[in-house]
């Protein structure tokens, strides 16, 4: 199951979902199915955010709603017949944060420690960029690099959650990339500097294209995750070489951080970073969730 969201040539927002192999106008869908069921109170979905913070993005549920609709009139008029043009999947995050060193052997390739305990830093939701957007590299900027990482999306209030209790908090997965100035990082961390400005910068975090939900994914720690720069495999590896599993991370963030929905947290990148620069085509992909485009850009 793969939902997006996207903008009609209007400039309308809209969730599209795939569905037997059909791009489908999920937003519209839904409209129909309040109609069957009678519920005109029940709020319309322009936004995958909004279904989750009301606790309404699965798997299950969203296929029910397809299958009550398409039982009662078909769905052939409600294909996305235009070319998409998507919109970031998690439009207004409280705040997203990102595992740093979460793979023992990126933390090697820069002569790093392994840690002992999740580390973990925070980029801004300005950054964020959807699926075919361009990245945008200031001029004068030093070495930019490429960071493929599986993103979670929390769908409920977290606070001192157990790793036990912790993915039930998830909501949904989905692509991310975590742009980094890389020499502006090496200069702040030499000064003892924070690093919102390498890592926050506007475009610095294309997400997308699809959000997963939880329940469509079988096991989020063994997918394959891979990244190539203008179509020369950079980045290849697996989520089940991360040092800390996911319910490990939403633990100990949320003992000091309450997490809310729509929230989004960053894994960790796997070897093999390396730089970007203006012209290059960036192509992240993890298994079952689709490839997530980007071109690199100047200023």
């Amino acid at each position: 199951m793969r939902t997006f969201a996207y903008t009609t040539a209007q400039g309308e927002p809209r969730i599209g979902v795939i569905y037997d192999q059909r791009h489908l106008d999920f937003t519209r869908i839904w409209q129909i199915f309040k109609e069957i069921r009678n519920s005109p109170r029940t709020p319309d979905y322009h936004f995958l955010q909004l279904m989750i913070e009301m606790e309404n993005f699965s798997q299950a549920l969203i296929t029910q709603v397809i299958q009550e609709v398409q039982d009662l009139r078909g769905l052939d008029d409600l294909v996305i017949q235009k070319e998409i043009t998507y919109d970031v999947p998690i439009q207004r995050p409280t705040k997203i944060l990102c595992m740093a060193r979460n793979y023992r052997k990126h933390a090697e390739e820069f002569d790093h420690d392994v840690p002992t305990r999740p580390i973990f830093f925070g980029k801004l939701p300005s950054s964020l960029l959807p699926h075919e957007g361009d990245i945008r590299l200031p001029r004068d900027i030093g070495r930019v690099d490429h960071e493929v990482e599986l993103a979670v999306v929390i769908g409920k209030t977290a606070s001192r959650i157990s790793e036990s209790d912790a993915m039930d908090v998830v909501a949904a997965y989905t692509i991310a990339n975590d742009i980094s100035a890389r020499a502006l990082q090496k200069e702040a961390a030499a000064n003892g500097e924070p690093w919102t400005l390498c890592k926050g910068m506007d475009t610095f975090l294309p997400i997308g294209p699809y959000l997963i939900p939880a329940d469509a994914v079988a096991d989020p720690h063994n997918l394959d995750i891979e990244l190539s720069v203008s179509d020369e495999t950079k980045q290849r590896s697996n989520t089940k070489n991360m040092i800390f599993p996911i319910p490990e991370m939403i633990s100990y963030m949320s003992r000091h951080i309450t997490l809310a929905p729509g929230d989004i947290i960053c894994t960790g990148t796997p070897e093999g970073v390396g730089p970007i620069k203006p012209g290059d085509l960036v192509q992240a992909a993890i298994e079952g969730m689709g490839v997530l485009r980007n071109r690199v850009v100047g200023e």
